[in-house]
């Protein structure tokens, strides 16, 4: 298996988190399970046979594989992969698309998507994928993928199964659809793209940015810039009811043992150790 660029891997109850993500550098991630992934910051091979993917914000670090990816699927025979990204940067996607197809002497066949905040995408019968606003230097979303499930009505809970069967025929709605949120993506987002989506605080998995730890970092200008600092976690422990928090994305001018320092003095249990920093 080729893995030309770095890449982690944790899985949790089912379900795995593959990726990288570090600030100014490159940020990707998949989860084979759901057969989706987010965003373009690099593209190891193997993450190629995945035909999802959704685009948090158009900084280069988030996007410059995907000519490379949809390269990759046409030169393999794969079919054109679909692709959901902020809407506000589709022309400006097509026409890049455009240009390295010309310079390749080959097509780029794929379904790009747009998307904004409050947009819903269905993937399947069982999962659906909702869009959310962040806030960031650019116009920026974030995701939450859903897993739905349809659930007996409690006043025919006492039927037989044939007589469910014969008020389903008639066209009665016995179900009611209940989702559990599996999997938030924030992307580069201050706090507020928390506090915005409070779903996000509830799902199993969330994947989140971390960019600054260091205590003597100006909070206002780590805002300014769109991104959340170590503070901003430890002002919300109270609200994450995530089995697993992934936090990624740190700047370059930490090294890992420096980071490890800072969140361990904030969170000596690591939040219960659902807490888990990708380095």
């Amino acid at each position: 298996m080729l893995r030309n660029v770095a890449l982690k891997s944790l899985t949790h109850q089912g379900l795995t988190v593959e990726g990288y993500s570090r600030a100014a550098v490159q940020s990707y991630w998949r989860i084979p399970e759901l057969k989706l992934g987010f965003d373009f910051g690099a593209q190891p091979w193997d993450f190629m046979g995945t035909g999802t993917w959704f685009v948090s914000h158009y900084h280069l670090d988030h996007i410059a594989s995907l000519p490379v990816y949809v390269a990759r699927r046409r030169m393999m025979k794969m079919e054109p992969p679909t692709i959901y990204l902020p809407e506000h940067g589709l022309d400006a996607v097509e026409q890049m698309m455009r240009a390295f197809s010309k310079l390749d002497r080959s097509r780029m066949p794929c379904e790009l998507v747009p998307v904004k905040a409050g947009d819903e995408i269905e993937l399947s019968r069982e999962n659906v994928v909702t869009v959310c606003a962040t806030k960031h230097t650019i116009p920026s979303v974030g995701y939450i993928v859903w897993q739905r499930r349809n659930k007996l009505k409690p006043e025919f809970s006492s039927l037989s199964g044939e007589q469910i069967r014969e008020k389903r025929l008639a066209g009665v709605e016995i179900a009611t659809e209940q989702r559990v949120p599996l999997v938030a993506y924030l992307g580069d987002s201050t706090a507020a793209g928390l506090d915005n989506n409070p779903d996000m605080f509830k799902a199993k998995i969330l994947i989140a940015e971390m960019t600054f730890v260091a205590p003597d970092h100006r909070q206002e200008l780590i805002r300014k810039n769109g991104h959340m600092h170590l503070d901003d976690f430890v002002k919300r422990r109270d609200r994450f009811e995530n089995e697993l928090i992934i936090a990624g994305h740190f700047s370059t001018r930490y090294h890992p043992d420096q980071i490890r320092r800072h969140v361990a003095n904030k969170f000596p249990d690591m939040l219960g150790g659902r807490l888990h920093l990708w380095l």
